[in-house]
């Protein structure tokens, strides 16, 4: 009998490749510089110069231009209908963004059928994988009923394995006058038929939406049936949910951007990850993030799009680290590894966020001869190839 197995792939001439494995290349990054990668199946086999590279079934010469692992995006809602264009367009002639037009969203995704919610989510996890982004995670939280939460966690379960039952969004509007009782749904019956489909809970701890106690409640519930722990924190204003998450030992809490020193303090005496989301900040005007006091007290920091038809509608990860760059006060270097590494640990993944041996092949080339250039040049489409699990895509 004979065996076959998957060819191996050299890329070649890499001018400058982000391993994000200081133990083979250069700083926190582990910079290579005429750099090898040889995959083997799905998986990275060999990382090293050019010049040692081994032999292989076939070979890929990079010609000079950088690579960077996947991005991985650790926070997005792309299970959803409709359009809020016009939100959109009154917020930026002065209306604040608010919690509340999420029940827009609700409506349409009520309203829509399964093959369209399938055919959105598709479409921008292609949209985000031909911008290099080879890892995402993806909620529920535009349903708000059993069956429509259910729903959606099964089609985001067809498309990404990182899936997060969100049915603590907002107070669905069929209880607007009983949020008591919403809770009790959602850490019931709702939870029951959603926890087989998902492998997160999340809980927006806000004013306008749930409060510490409720979140609290949400989150131990989603613990008890087996759900890891993440929670949109301290987005609109300062609050109980990074303390919430600390405590409760979140993978991640997820857009701080109003912390406290005590919260900037327990972030970074933790393994919780502090999760900025520019993208919302730019789509709302709303004050930035400011990654260097969480950076310089020792926290982990990843950068995500938030993806959202509301307040944050891009699948860019290069564009959110531009604006990390530019308005964050992250360094070029600290950006591109939040957007990668960072990215991983707030999923608590090991196999993805690098690119070394026994990690999944999940890299990207850039049209330029360094990750800088992702802050660098704004706005411009860098990523020319990307490989997904071994595959060029």
């Amino acid at each position: 009998m004979t065996t076959t197995s998957a060819p191996t792939t050299a890329i070649t001439h890499i001018a400058q490749l982000v391993t994000n494995d200081p133990s083979l290349g250069e700083g926190p990054l582990g910079l290579i510089q005429d750099a090898a990668v040889v995959i083997d199946g799905d998986r990275i086999a060999w990382v090293g110069t050019s010049s040692k590279a081994p032999a292989t079934d076939n070979a890929v010469d990079a010609g000079g231009r950088a690579g960077i692992p996947g991005f991985v995006d650790s926070h997005s809602h792309l299970v959803f209908a409709g359009d809020r264009t016009a939100e959109f367009n009154a917020r930026m002639s002065g209306r604040p963004y608010s919690a509340g037009g999420i029940r827009t969203t609700v409506a349409a995704t009520r309203a829509a059928t399964d093959e369209a919610l399938h055919a959105n989510v598709a479409r921008y996890l292609a949209e985000a994988l031909r911008q290099g982004t080879t890892t995402q995670e993806t909620k529920s939280g535009y349903g708000l009923t059993v069956e429509d939460e259910a729903r959606a966690l099964r089609i985001a379960a067809e498309h990404t394995d990182e899936v997060t039952f969100l049915g603590a969004h907002i107070v669905s509007p069929d209880y607007a006058d009983d949020p008591a009782g919403y809770v009790d749904l959602v850490t019931g019956p709702m939870l029951d038929a959603c926890a087989p489909h998902a492998r997160w809970i999340d809980v927006f701890c806000e004013k306008g939406a749930f409060d510490g106690d409720q979140a609290r409640a949400v989150l131990t519930a989603g613990q008890a049936k087996g759900l890891q722990v993440r929670v949109h924190a301290n987005q609109l204003g300062h609050g109980p949910g990074v303390q919430l998450a600390v405590e409760l030992g979140a993978a991640s809490a997820d857009h701080c951007t109003h912390l406290s020193y005590a919260d900037i303090d327990a972030l970074a005496q933790s393994e919780t990850v502090a999760t900025l989301l520019p993208g919302a900040e730019f789509s709302t005007r709303a004050k930035w993030p400011d990654a260097r006091p969480l950076l310089d007290a020792g926290a982990t920091v990843a950068l995500s799009t938030d993806c959202n038809p509301g307040s944050s509608f891009t699948s860019s990860m290069p564009f959110c680290i531009a604006l990390a760059v530019r308005d964050m006060g992250m360094t070029p270097d600290e950006a591109v590894w939040s957007a990668t590494a960072g990215g991983a640990r707030a999923l608590r993944r090991t196999d993805v966020g690098r690119i070394a041996p026994g990690a999944r092949a999940d890299l990207a080339l850039l049209d330029a001869p360094s990750h800088v250039h992702l802050a660098y040049r704004p706005g411009v489409p860098l990523v020319s190839a990307v490989w997904h699990k071994g595959v060029l895509v």
